[in-house]
This record gives structure tokens, C-alpha cells and sequence, in this order.
């Protein structure tokens, strides 16, 4: 079981929420974070009044292996682990620890570069999930149930299939095995890039709450938005590039723990359908549909999501497995889910997409994959539908040399070939190809001003009149791409 925390050097303050209007759990309680309980406490925190020494978070002792967490409950009591969702810091499960910490130890943390934890960026689901686990190793918890909300879910998923014996029970919040698509994770990411975090934050009310919740609830609202002000940029968009790349559909069968899959029925970020679609994966799963709620259920619906919690948690607690941890994912069909007991009707699960072929096959996706991540599913998507028998033998070549070989080489970082390419592009006068490029250099992680640069220096070596014109259209392009949403 875990030792007690040790307080050590605080990190920045992350705003809390502020009380709501009107109460929304069956008692009244304070939406404002309760003190954690002192060691060998047996009782869940209680509300009491505000002090002038605030509950110490732990920031990561070992940064970057390691996440900023805080513990709740009696350190005798099985551990629950709580992840927030991108933008959102551990205070988002504010209304739900109370009630939570008298049953579990209570483990909450932040992603990188939240609520004031250390800015190390972590590029993909499974380094998150990483370091969450080298973090719980040195607390010395071993088994844990794990909830998690959005990209917290994401990694609730990941624990599941490549660390099953660590994981006791799962439930995935407002979560997806896949999120949107990448283009849109990529473009929010080239959006920060440009104009920092204030148009994520002026637009997460409307993804994040019903219109409803928004007008009564302005405080609370407030407050969501200057969590994702103080976010560290990079570390959001090494986030957006986490969930642009996460893609576990093929893989659900795999998660063998029992799993409650939650949703606001009038999410629009993650809604009901991506719900259904984990639930008729995952072979031991349950769906709920919160109502009145949206994509940060926890924090619009406190009661319902905690009640639900509580629920899943008391009764699907596995024992750990004596089977050895899982094997490395590799793609392959996805496993038939055996039957379940929903509580809302679900939908049928997706088709699993065809199998990788042979090696030439491999080359072929690999470059498709790059293809997109590169220049974006659209640009690609209008390329497959424009081609015919006399091209299509063509844009094989293409993705399977240009994509599946140049640009997959591990020589070049893709920022360093988004400077080559754009380059070489104005030096031979192939202007056609300079916009899909351009808008690929954004994604690649240059800005608007390394383009600049890099068009100055073709200005020299390439003639000002093909550099003017080079730059007519990256100006249009850049423009486009980083003006964000009204």
C-alpha cells in the first residue's frame, strides 16, 4: 500500500473551482478543494472552513519520469487513481473526493505542464501512462482501480492493455478509442503554435458544458477557462499531438478488466456513439449515460458521476490476475467482445479494418500513415478520390518512396524536412505542391515565423520572384490554418 505523502517543494497554485450556484449533489458541499486528510486518518476528507495552508500537491521528483499527484483517504484503504481530462487540472474531481476518499485511497495527478506541474511534454498516450506507472511504483502501489476523464481515459485504456495486472478496475469517462480525427488535434495544435492558448480557452465552455450549465453556472465557467490559461503550451499541444496518434479500435477485445464506460449524453466532444463503440468492444463493460451533462460530466453532474463511481468501483474490483503482464500491442483484428449488461442500449461494434498484408504492404501503410500524419486526411482523402486507373498506380509510388521511405528515415526530424521540402519546392518553381506543404510545415511544429525565415532564405539563393510568390501563398496558407475558430 502506499506511504503517506511527503511534502516537499510546492508547485504553482492551479486554480480551484468555485462553489456552485445551486446545489447539485443529494448534500450540500463545498465545490472548493477539501484538505487532505493527515497520515493514518480513516475518514474521508470533511468540508471545513478555508485555512491559510492550502493541501501540498507533489510535483515530480523525477522529471521527467514521473506526474505532480496528491493523495486523499486512509492510507490503509485500496488505491483509486483519477486522471483529469487535457486542459483541466486534478480539481475537476473536486466534487467526487469526498464521498470517493471514505472508501479508497484516493490518487489524483496532473498531466504535464497542468495546474502548475513541471513542463516536461510528453508525446504520446502510453509516455503518459509511463510515467503515471513509474510514479505509483515509487509510491510502492502495486494494484489500483483507475477512472479517467477524456485523455485521462485514454490512459486508463492504455494501463489496461499493456499493464493488465496492475489495473483492478477501469472506468473511461467522456473517453473514445479514438478521438476525432488526427487533422483536428494536429490543426488545435498548429492554432497554439500561433496564437497561444486564449482561443482554447475563450472556446472550452462550449466544449466542455451544456449552453444551460454555461448561462447558470458563469463562475464555474470562469474558472474551466483560466485552468486552461495557465496550461504550458507546449505541453497542450504535445497532448493534442498524443490524441491525434491514439488509436486503440483494434485492440479493445484485449482490455480484460471489468470496465464502466460513462458519457454526458450531450457530449459533442466524445459523445454517446464513441461510448457505445468501447462498450461493444471491451468484453466485460457497462455504459452509462449521464443526462444533462457534456463532455466534463464530473464537473456538471457531480452527484450522478460520483453515485455511478461508487457503484462500478464497490462491485467490479478484480483480484489480481495470476497470468504474466500482456505482451507488446502489435495490429491485428480485434477480439469478439463477449456479451454484457449495459445500462443503455449500445450500438454494434464497428468493422475491424483489414490486417496489414506483406512487407511490400508494410511499406505501403507505413507510408500512408505518414502521408497523413504529414500533410492532414483531407489533402489525402481528395487525393485517393480524385485518382482513376491512370494515376492510381501513381500516388502507389508516392506513398510507398516519398512517404513510406524519405520521409519515415530517422535522419531528419519532420520540422528539418518541412525546411528542405519547402526549399526545394520555390528552387524548382513546383509552386503547385508549396501550400499542402506549408500547411504540413505547421503541423510539423514550425511557426509562422521559421516559414518566414525559411522563404527569406530561398529569397537569396532561389530569386526574389520566385520567393515573392512563394510567399503570396504561404500567407494565404498560414492565415487559413492558424486564425482561430469565431
Amino acid at each position: 500500500m502506499a506511504p503517506p505523502a511527503t511534502p516537499v517543494q510546492q508547485a504553482a497554485p492551479a486554480p480551484h473551482p468555485p462553489a456552485a450556484d445551486h446545489a447539485t449533489a443529494p448534500q450540500p458541499q463545498p465545490f472548493a478543494p477539501q484538505p487532505a486528510p493527515g497520515p493514518g486518518s480513516a475518514q474521508g476528507p470533511q468540508p471545513q472552513p478555508p485555512t491559510s495552508q492550502p493541501p501540498t500537491p507533489q510535483p515530480a521528483a523525477e522529471a521527467p519520469r514521473t506526474l505532480q499527484y496528491r493523495f486523499d483517504g486512509p492510507e490503509d484503504a485500496p488505491v483509486l487513481v483519477i486522471g483529469p481530462s487535457l486542459g483541466t487540472t486534478w480539481h475537476m474531481w473536486d466534487r467526487q473526493v469526498p464521498e470517493l476518499a471514505q472508501h479508497w485511497r484516493v490518487f489524483r495527478y496532473d498531466l504535464p505542464g497542468h495546474g502548475g506541474a513541471p513542463a516536461h511534454a510528453a508525446p504520446s498516450v502510453a509516455e503518459l501512462a509511463d510515467r503515471l506507472i513509474a510514479t505509483l511504483d515509487g509510491l510502492g502501489v502495486q494494484r489500483f482501480g483507475y477512472a479517467g476523464c477524456s485523455i485521462g481515459g485514454a490512459v486508463g485504456a492504455d494501463l489496461a492493455l499493456r499493464h493488465p495486472h496492475r489495473v483492478a478496475s477501469l472506468a473511461l469517462v467522456a473517453s473514445s478509442p479514438r478521438f476525432g480525427t488526427a487533422d483536428e488535434f494536429r490543426q488545435r495544435g498548429v492554432i497554439v503554435r500561433a496564437n497561444g492558448l486564449e482561443p482554447m480557452a475563450r472556446t472550452a465552455p462550449e466544449r466542455w458544458f451544456t449552453p444551460g450549465f454555461a448561462a447558470a453556472q458563469p463562475a464555474i465557467v470562469e474558472w474551466a477557462v483560466q485552468m486552461v490559461r495557465t496550461t504550458d503550451p507546449g505541453c497542450y499541444i504535445a497532448a493534442c499531438e498524443a490524441l491525434a496518434a491514439f488509436d486503440i479500435r483494434d485492440h479493445l477485445g484485449r482490455i480484460g478488466v471489468p470496465t464502466l464506460v460513462l458519457v454526458g449524453a450531450e457530449d459533442q466532444v466524445t459523445g454517446p456513439a464513441e461510448a457505445r463503440t468501447l462498450v461493444a468492444g471491451i468484453p466485460d463493460a457497462r455504459l452509462a449515460l449521464v443526462p444533462g451533462a457534456s463532455h466534463l460530466a464530473p464537473v456538471e453532474q457531480p452527484a450522478a458521476v460520483c453515485d455511478l463511481l461508487l457503484t462500478h468501483f464497490s462491485t467490479a474490483w478484480q483480484d489480481a490476475p495470476t497470468v504474466a503482464p500482456a505482451a507488446p500491442l502489435v495490429p491485428g483484428p480485434a477480439t469478439p467482445a463477449t456479451p454484457f449488461a449495459p445500462l443503455a442500449e449500445i450500438a454494434a461494434a464497428p468493422d475491424a479494418p483489414e490486417a496489414v498484408g506483406p512487407e511490400r504492404e508494410g511499406r505501403h501503410e507505413r507510408g500512408v500513415k505518414v502521408r497523413r500524419e504529414v500533410l492532414g486526411d483531407a489533402h489525402v482523402d481528395a487525393v485517393n478520390a480524385s485518382a482513376d486507373p491512370f494515376t492510381e498506380d501513381f500516388q502507389e509510388l508516392v506513398t510507398r518512396y516519398e512517404w513510406g521511405e524519405a520521409w519515415s528515415r530517422d535522419g531528419l526530424d519532420r520540422r528539418t524536412r518541412s525546411c528542405v521540402t519547402l526549399t526545394a519546392l520555390v528552387a524548382s518553381g513546383h509552386l503547385e505542391g508549396l501550400a499542402a506543404h506549408t500547411r504540413a510545415a505547421l503541423r510539423n511544429g514550425l511557426t509562422p515565423a521559421e516559414i518566414k525565415e525559411v522563404l527569406l532564405q530561398t529569397a537569396v539563393y532561389c530569386g526574389i520572384p520566385a520567393a515573392g510568390a512563394a510567399f503570396a501563398i504561404a500567407q494565404s496558407v498560414i492565415q487559413e490554418e492558424t486564425t482561430p475558430p469565431a
